[in-house]
C-alpha cells in the first residue's frame, strides 16, 4: 500500500510540475524557418515542449507570415506557402488552423488548435518567405537598382558576398526561377546589357540554364561559382509583377471590411467609384474569403487614414488578383476617404478536395465541429459537383466520381444524399440528411474532378491522322512536349481517350519520333489508365526539364473510323450468326414437329402419299 501511495504521489508531483512549468513557460514560442536558402526563408517549425515541430497549412496565410518574419527580425513577409514548399519535416506537427490578425508579437498569441491537435500530414507543412537579409555562408537571390523588389539587377549571395549573373543565355524562364524565389509574381521580362546598371561584385554565375520550376536560381544548371568570360556590361537583369497584397479592414472578420491595399510599403484604400459585386469577388477569392455577398461603398466600414491607391477599379469577376483589373494609375484620383470602398465576402470556404493531383481533383472533405470528414456518394451527382467547383473557384465540374475514387478517408462521414440544384452558393445551401447521420462507409467517398483555372490540353502532332504522333500538352499558356521517360500505355490510354480516339495501340520512345521544337519537355507525369483526362493523373512531380533520359513521346491511337469499321464487320459477322442460327432452329424445329407428327393417328399427307406409293397396306 505505501508503494502505490509513494507512486501516486509521485505522478501528482510530475503532474504538477509539469503544469507549473507550462506556466513558467508561457512566453512567446521560439520560431524558426529551415531547410530554405536561408534563416528568413522555408519550413516553419515552432519549439514547444522541448521538441521542435512543424505548423499545418490549414488557414495558413499573409497574415501569419507576417508574424513569423517580424519574430524573426526578417523583414517584410512576402509568401505564405503551403504544401511542403521546402520539404516535408520530420517531427511532430504542434500547430494546426494559426489564424493570426498580423498584429501579434509571436506566433503563439495567435488563435489555433490546442498544441499537437491536428489532422494533417507533413506534406501540408507551412513555409515562409521573408524578406530579410541572408546569413553569411547561405546562397540567396535579390534584385537591386529597380523600381521597386520585383524589378533590378539580378545578384546572388555566395561566400559571404554579393555578385551578379551574366547574361549568357539569359531567358524568361530564369526569370521565372528567380521572380519565385524573391517572392514575386510572374516574370514580366528578362534583361541583359546591365539595363539596371552594372554591378561592381563579383560576378558569380554565368550561362544560366533553368528549367524553370526550381525553387532557387542556385539550383539551375550553371559553369561554377565564379567561372565566367564576361564583365559587368552585361549584368542580368528581371522584371517581376509585384505580390499586392489586399486586406479587409474594420468588419466583423477577415473577410468584411474596408478594402486596402499594399503599394511602396504602404496600406492605402479604394475608391467606391465604379465599385461593384465584380470587383468585390475578386477581392474575396484573392482572401480565400469565398463568394461575395456585397460591395458596399461610401466609407461603410469607417474612413481610412492613408493614402486612397486605387481608383475606378474595374474588374470582370474572374480576375485572381485586384492588380489584374484595369484602374487608374496608382495613387491617381478625386475621391476622398468618405467614398472608401468595403467588401463583404461569405464565410471562407470549408471544403477541400484532397488526394488528387491538385486542389481542384479528389476526394471531397467538408470541415464540421473543427474535424474535416468525408461525404458519401448516394445520390452524389455533377450538380453536386458544380457546387464544389464553383466554392472551390476550380473552373466547371468534369466528373463526379464515387466509390472512393480518389481513396478512402479515415475522419467521420459528415454528409450523405447531398441534392443540389448546381445553383447553390456553398455546398452547406444543398438538401442533405443531419450532420453525421448515414448509413455509408469510406468505400463509398464522393469525389469532385474540376476543370481548374488552367486544364491540361492535350494534341498530337507530326502523325499520319489525329490519333497518331507526338503527344504535346498545353502547359502554362505553351504547348509541350512529353518526356517519354516512365511514358507507357496508361498514360497513353489517357490521352486517347481525351481526345476522343479508340484504344491506345502504342506508346513508342526512342527513335520513332524527334525531340520537337526545341522546347523544354514536360517530366514527372503518372497515370492509373483509368483516367479520363490527362488533368486526372498525378502532377504533383510535373514540370518541365532536359528530359535527360528520354526524348518526346508518342502516342498511336485507334480511330474512331476504325473501330466504327470494326463494329460494322462484328455486327455483320453477328447477323451472318443469327441467320445462320435461325435457319438451324427452323430446321430442329421442323424435325421435331415432323417426329411428333409420324407417331399421330392423323399422318401428314406427305407420310400418306408415301405409304400409298412405296408400302404395302395391313388389310
Amino acid at each position: 500500500m505505501g508503494d502505490r501511495l509513494s507512486i501516486h504521489a509521485g505522478l501528482g508531483a510530475a503532474e504538477i510540475l509539469l503544469i507549473l512549468a507550462g506556466l513558467c513557460a508561457s512566453g512567446p514560442a521560439n520560431v524558426r524557418l529551415v531547410n530554405g536558402p536561408d534563416s528568413c526563408t522555408g519550413r516553419l517549425e515552432v519549439f514547444y515542449s522541448g521538441t521542435w515541430g512543424t505548423v499545418c497549412d490549414d488557414h495558413w496565410d499573409l497574415n501569419g507570415a507576417r508574424v513569423v518574419c517580424r519574430q524573426l527580425g526578417c523583414g517584410m513577409a512576402l509568401s505564405a506557402v503551403g504544401g511542403a514548399r521546402y520539404g516535408r519535416g520530420a517531427d511532430p506537427i504542434w500547430l494546426d488552423n494559426v489564424r493570426c490578425t498580423g498584429t501579434e508579437a509571436a506566433l503563439s498569441e495567435c488563435q489555433a488548435r490546442p498544441w499537437g491537435a491536428h489532422n494533417c500530414g507533413h506534406g501540408e507543412d507551412a513555409s515562409v518567405v521573408c524578406s530579410g537579409a541572408p546569413v553569411p555562408g547561405s546562397t540567396h537571390t535579390r534584385l537591386v537598382n529597380g523600381s521597386s523588389f520585383c524589378s533590378g539587377r539580378v545578384e546572388v549571395f555566395h561566400n559571404g558576398e554579393w555578385g551578379t549573373v551574366c547574361d549568357d543565355n539569359w531567358s524568361l524562364v530564369d526569370a521565372k526561377v528567380v521572380c519565385r524565389e524573391v517572392g514575386c509574381g510572374q516574370e514580366l521580362s528578362a534583361l541583359s546589357g546591365a539595363a539596371f546598371g552594372q554591378g561592381s561584385g563579383p560576378i558569380w554565375l554565368d550561362e544560366v540554364t533553368c528549367a524553370g520550376t526550381e525553387a532557387a536560381l542556385s539550383l539551375c544548371q550553371a559553369r561554377s561559382w565564379g567561372s565566367h568570360n564576361c564583365n559587368h556590361g552585361e549584368d542580368a537583369g528581371v522584371e517581376c509583377i509585384e505580390p499586392t497584397q489586399v486586406r479587409l479592414v474594420n468588419g466583423s472578420s477577415r473577410c468584411s471590411g474596408r478594402v486596402e491595399v499594399h503599394h511602396n510599403q504602404q496600406w492605402g484604400t479604394v475608391c467606391d467609384d465604379n465599385w461593384d459585386v465584380n470587383d468585390a469577388e475578386v477581392v474575396c477569392r484573392q482572401l480565400g474569403c469565398g463568394l461575395a455577398m456585397s460591395a458596399p461603398g461610401r466609407a461603410l466600414f469607417g474612413q481610412g487614414h492613408s493614402p486612397i491607391w486605387l481608383d475606378e477599379v474595374n474588374c470582370t469577376g474572374m480576375e485572381g488578383a485586384i492588380t489584374e483589373c484595369s484602374f487608374r494609375p496608382w495613387g491617381v484620383h478625386n475621391c476622398n476617404h468618405r467614398e472608401d470602398a468595403g467588401v463583404i465576402c461569405s464565410d471562407p470556404t470549408e471544403l477541400r478536395l484532397v488526394n488528387g493531383p491538385n486542389r481542384c481533383i479528389g476526394r471531397l472533405e467538408v470541415l464540421h465541429d473543427q474535424q474535416w470528414g468525408s461525404v458519401c456518394d448516394n445520390d452524389w451527382d455533377m450538380e453536386d459537383a458544380k457546387v464544389v467547383c464553383r466554392q472551390l473557384g476550380c473552373g466547371a465540374p468534369i466528373s463526379a466520381p464515387g466509390w472512393a475514387r480518389f481513396g478512402r478517408g479515415y475522419d467521420p462521414i459528415w454528409l450523405e444524399t447531398v441534392s443540389c440544384q448546381g445553383t447553390e452558393a456553398a455546398l452547406t445551401k444543398c438538401r442533405t440528411q443531419v450532420w453525421g447521420t448515414h448509413s455509408c462507409h469510406h468505400g463509398e467517398d464522393a469525389s469532385v474532378v474540376c476543370s481548374g483555372t488552367n486544364p491540361l490540353q492535350v494534341r498530337v502532332k507530326d502523325g499520319p491522322g489525329p490519333c497518331a504522333g507526338r503527344v504535346e500538352v498545353l502547359y502554362e499558356a505553351t504547348w509541350h512536349g512529353v518526356c517519354s521517360t516512365g511514358w507507357s500505355l496508361l498514360e497513353a490510354g489517357v490521352i486517347c481517350r481525351q481526345l476522343g480516339c479508340g484504344p491506345a495501340l502504342s506508346a513508342p520512345v526512342g527513335a520513332q519520333q524527334s525531340r520537337g521544337d526545341g522546347h523544354a519537355l514536360l517530366e514527372g507525369m503518372s497515370c492509373q489508365g483509368t483516367e479520363s483526362l490527362l488533368l486526372e493523373c498525378q502532377q504533383r512531380e510535373m514540370g518541365l526539364g532536359p528530359c535527360k533520359q528520354g526524348s518526346a513521346a508518342t502516342v498511336v491511337c485507334t480511330e474512331q473510323k476504325d473501330v466504327i469499321q470494326s463494329c460494322s464487320v462484328l455486327a455483320g459477322l453477328l447477323g451472318m450468326g443469327a441467320m445462320l442460327c435461325g435457319t438451324l432452329l427452323v430446321l430442329y424445329l421442323w424435325m421435331r414437329y415432323g417426329r411428333w407428327a409420324g407417331r399421330s393417328p392423323a399422318k401428314p399427307p406427305l407420310i400418306k402419299k408415301t405409304e400409298d406409293t412405296g408400302m404395302p397396306s395391313e388389310a
